[in-house]
């Protein structure tokens, strides 16, 4: 029986969550998920490196790894052959905090734990 899967741990949903390519009548649809899009967010956009990542999303480096290939096979098949991208779905919390921290540009330089800078209720605190 294989393991249930983990949650990762993603800062506010989307703003945008559909793409669609100009011209296109009823192109074919590529989902997206919202734990994918957030590791091309984290690592893309913001430049964070897999394991920075990987502790703001709660999961392992290899996890993240894993979603992150997905999603860009998933967007270059949107961009290559014209489909339609929608984001929804995946395996996923918000973060209890986003609306003091954990924003769509949060970099958590400054909590000791996730670099937040404040008292972040994102993470198990650990005795």
């Amino acid at each position: 029986m294989p393991r249930p899967m983990k949650k990762r741990q993603v800062c506010a949903m989307p703003e945008t969550c559909e793409f669609v390519p100009c011209g296109r009548k009823n192109p074919e649809i590529v989902e997206l998920g919202v734990d994918e899009f957030e590791t091309v967010r984290l690592i893309d956009y913001l430049r964070l490196t897999q394991d920075d990542c990987a502790v703001q999303m709660q999961v392992a480096r290899t996890t993240v790894q894993a979603v992150y290939n997905a999603a860009r096979e998933k967007i270059s098949d949107a961009l290559v052959n014209g489909k339609k991208l929608v984001i929804t779905g995946g395996s996923y919390d918000i973060c209890a905090d986003a609306s003091h921290c954990c924003g769509k540009n949060c970099v958590r330089r400054n909590c000791t734990r996730c670099g937040c800078g404040h008292s972040c209720t994102c993470h198990k605190t650990e005795n």
